[in-house]
């Protein structure tokens, strides 16, 4: 029978609700399945077939940690997703790489340690004079730590952020708050196997002149939602274009993109998931079972 360990962390197992379901569907696919913290020394990952990154949340604060475990287990055994992934998608500078391809994405700016956060904030504001607010976060980062959003005329605050993240060795995203959000929410779209699987709705995570969550991520308002043409027209040209910016072989086992609209009602992409997402199995009665299979065949 063949062997797969579902990573997590030990502060997010409880808090997983995709394991629960995945786990079930793929006992009953004939699949021994155990989900396991991949930071825990005691297991030995060259027992499984296949190890799959499912709720690794606690990785941004420990990034380079994090990447020295997955090239261990990527010697020994197979990560899902591959390797190469995980380093090209930790980092929210694959946007760029996006937008390059003539992917529409949320206006993005990026800041590195030992950059200039003053000037980087005024040139940011500059460009963008009609953003009433300003959304800053790590590029290494997930589930909304660390990020906030900034009124416009909230200008200390927002340097003082960027500061910090910057003298904390940390890269940093700027982009203008897309308001939107505040009323349609995002959508994000699964994809298993590079097939489209299901999406939800999720509602807006940051509010105005908040502190970052000090939970491990910010707590979600989810339901299904059937995407729009034009959603899932842009949804399937990022999973299309993967293949030009990422070495592994495709399609991919799993992959969530998140979408916002924009002024004139368009789709962008917020993020492209391809780590650690949760991926709501619970909001389509056969996603799980979809999914199962889909690592099932991984073993052929």
């Amino acid at each position: 029978m063949p062997r797969i360990a579902l990573a997590t962390a030990v502060a997010a197992h409880a808090l997983d609700e995709d394991m629960p379901p995945l786990l079930r569907a793929l006992h009953a696919a004939g699949v021994a399945a155990d989900a396991r913290a991949w930071d825990d020394p005691t297991v030995s990952w060259r027992r499984y077939d296949l190890v799959l990154l499912r709720s690794t949340w606690d990785y941004t604060t420990r990034h380079a940690e994090f990447m020295r475990w997955c090239e261990r287990v990527a010697d020994i055994t197979r990560l899902l997703n591959p390797l190469d992934v995980v380093r090209w998608n930790t980092d929210k500078r694959y946007l760029g790489q996006l937008e390059a391809l003539g992917i529409p994405i949320v206006p993005s700016d990026f800041a590195l340690p030992g950059d200039d956060a003053d000037a980087i904030c005024a040139e940011f504001l500059a460009a963008h004079p009609q953003a009433v607010e300003i959304v800053i976060k790590p590029t290494v980062g997930a589930g909304s730590r660390d990020a906030r959003r900034h009124r416009h005329t909230a200008q200390a605050a927002m340097r003082e952020h960027l500061h910090g993240l910057l003298a904390a060795g940390r890269g940093a995203l700027l982009q203008p708050y897309l308001p939107a959000v505040d009323v349609a929410g995002e959508t994000a779209l699964m994809y298993f196997d590079g097939q489209f699987s299901h999406a939800i709705r999720k509602g807006p995570l940051l509010h105005a002149d908040t502190d970052p969550t000090r939970a491990l991520f910010a707590a979600e308002h989810i339901s299904p939602r059937t995407p729009g043409a034009d959603e899932r027209a842009l949804a399937d040209r990022v999973i299309a274009a993967l293949p030009d910016l990422v070495d592994s072989a495709y399609p991919l086992a799993y992959a969530r993109v998140d979408l916002i609209r924009t002024e004139d009602g368009s789709p962008c992409v917020l993020e492209l998931e391809l780590v650690e997402p949760s991926v709501f199995l619970d909001h389509d009665p056969d996603a799980a079972a979809r999914f199962a299979a889909v690592l099932k065949r991984r073993f052929g």
